[in-house]
């Protein structure tokens, strides 16, 4: 599953090609995904201006003239291509599987005004697309729930004291809580953590203070968490199995991670001599380092 990081590459990638230019065409040739497609999807959205095109946790959102919004989802296999009159097509963010790109797999095609085209591929069809209005952004059942951005101004220690005041559950679960903080997911929380020299299993409410306020070690996450999610934007996120980078080459922030599938490794952290470990926490493996991680 896409983190926050390729999200926002694939959106970057978008971004050129869908904001300002009309919707001249929609091509639907399923009627469904992960769910069924909008209702009158291409009447709905056809001669609707792209206005803006925007992020939410993991969620696309293309804000188009009239006051609608577009809601979209990657799943774990879904890949936008963008093909431009007498260029090479370019697939922002591409989830590679062995039946990833194949025609038979194109489901939506965007067919702009600047001449452009962009299709949705998805092989496994987990992904989703939905309809919604502006005004009823952030009351739709997706997002009413969910919490803070990590990238977003919100995010600092006393915010991170705040959240977790009070909770008893693993410092890792509480960082993957979407309602708690939107759109962090298990690599980076791992990387995070290390950077910040917290244990993935220690209380997540040692955040904060008898008094609520912030500790050190809120102190030191907030800013980790920034630190690796942006490096990993700058970066075009990071390619494990299927993941790619804005040009169809591969991202590699995955070069940098300290811990993240590392296991049996020396830790990294300059004159620690622990060796990176792995345990199972909710079902997720978890890397971190034993002795500067306490």
């Amino acid at each position: 599953m896409p983190e926050l990081p390729e999200v926002e590459t694939v959106r970057r990638g978008l971004e050129p090609a869908m904001v300002g230019a009309r919707i001249e065409r929609l091509e639907q040739r399923r009627a469904d995904l992960r769910f069924p497609l909008p209702e009158r999807f291409a009447e709905r959205v056809e001669g609707r201006t792209v206005e803006a095109l925007g992020r939410r946790a993991k969620y696309l959102l293309a804000d188009l003239s009239g006051g609608d919004v577009l809601i979209m989802h990657l799943g774990m296999t879904g890949r936008f291509t963008v093909e431009w009159p007498g260029r090479e097509a370019v697939t922002p963010g591409e989830f590679r599987h062995e039946a990833g790109g194949v025609a038979a797999h194109d489901h939506v095609v965007f067919h702009l005004s600047n001449g452009a085209r962009v299709t949705y591929n998805d092989a496994r069809r987990f992904g989703f697309m939905a309809l919604t209005t502006r005004a009823g952004l952030y009351a739709h059942k997706l997002f009413k729930d969910l919490g803070i951005e990590p990238l977003g101004n919100e995010l600092d220690a006393g915010s991170l004291a705040r959240l977790f005041r009070g909770k008893a559950a693993p410092l890792k679960a509480a960082l993957l809580d979407q309602s708690l903080v939107a759109g962090l997911g298990n690599i980076y929380v791992c990387e995070a953590l290390h950077r910040a020299r917290l244990s993935p299993r220690r209380r997540a409410g040692t955040l904060a203070r008898a008094d609520g306020s912030a500790g050190e070690p809120a102190r030191r996450l907030a800013p980790a968490i920034r630190d690796v999610l942006e490096e990993a934007v700058a970066a075009g996120g990071s390619t494990l199995r299927d993941y790619a980078h804005t040009d169809g080459s591969l991202g590699y922030f995955q070069h940098r991670f300290r811990v993240y599938g590392r296991e049996g490794e020396p830790c990294p952290t300059p004159g620690c001599r622990g060796v990176v470990s792995r345990i199972v926490q909710s079902g997720r493996s978890t890397f971190f380092c034993g002795t500067c991680q306490r």
